[in-house]
Order: structure tokens, then C-alpha cells, then sequence
């Protein structure tokens, strides 16, 4: 009589077991900087939102705001904004990030910055953003900064 075997051998077990730990070793590092990402674009926002006050204004003057209040930007804080700046005279916008446990170490206090550029009369600023002040490793920046 033939004794039929039903299940799996253990060598089987422990190779799907080895799969899904090489796979899990290359999923959780990428999840993480995924994580990491979507808090630092809290960052980009809160500057995007200063970036128009920033241009509007040096359309209608021809030079960049002197000061923060004349930028007509807001210094508001969230959940991963320290801070927020607008260089006098340069138009460079500055967020830095909080101290918050939800953000790696390598961006907790670090700064994003959008630098303007003028083109020209009439023309709109070109703004950049891996430049100084950014301090935030690029891997954690939008993929449009890297």
C-alpha cells in the first residue's frame, strides 16, 4: 500500500522562510525613507505656501522682501515645523524641522530651504531647493530636490 504524503518537507518551510526574510530585509529600509519622506513634506509645504508671497511680492516691487513681515508669509508651527524664515533681501525661504521622535535623527532640526532666482524683468523666479540652507540628506528630500 502507497503512503501518501500530505504537507510540506521542513527543508521547503525554511526556504520560503528565508524568502520572506531577504524580502523583508530589502522592503523595511525603503518603507522606512518612504515614512520618513512623507513627514519632510510637511517641510515643502509650509514653505510652498511662502514661496507665492515671496514672488508676488517681488513682482510688484522688483527686489525681495526685506523682512519676514513684509514677505507676508507666517512663522507657523505643526507637528514637524519648528520654524519657518524668509532671508532679508534674498527671498530664501527657511524651514526647520522639529525635534519630533517621528522623524529620523538625520532630519530632526534640520533645515529645508528654497532659494529664488531671478530670470528677469517680467519674468517668474526660478526656485531651487537642494541648496543651502537645505541640510536635510537628499534621500529624504521630494524627488524633485534630489
Amino acid at each position: 500500500m502507497k503512503n501518501l504524503q500530505k504537507g510540506f518537507t521542513l527543508i521547503e518551510l525554511m526556504i520560503v522562510v528565508a524568502i520572506i526574510a531577504i524580502l523583508a530585509a530589502i522592503a523595511l529600509p525603503a518603507y522606512q525613507n518612504y515614512t520618513v519622506r512623507s513627514k519632510v513634506s510637511e517641510l515643502v509645504v509650509a514653505a510652498d505656501a511662502c514661496k507665492t508671497s515671496v514672488a508676488e511680492y517681488y513682482q510688484s516691487q522688483g527686489t525681495f522682501p526685506p523682512s519676514m513681515n513684509s514677505s507676508g508669509c507666517l512663522n507657523q508651527q505643526s507637528k514637524y515645523v519648528t520654524s519657518l524664515s524668509v532671508g532679508a533681501g534674498t527671498g530664501v525661504i527657511s524651514v526647520t524641522a522639529s525635534a519630533d521622535p517621528g522623524l529620523t535623527t538625520a532630519v530632526q532640526g534640520k533645515v529645508f530651504g528654497l532659494t529664488p532666482a531671478a530670470q528677469g524683468a517680467g519674468l517668474p523666479l526660478l526656485w531651487t531647493c537642494n541648496t543651502a540652507p537645505t541640510s536635510i540628506p537628499a534621500q529624504y528630500l521630494p524627488a524633485t530636490c534630489r
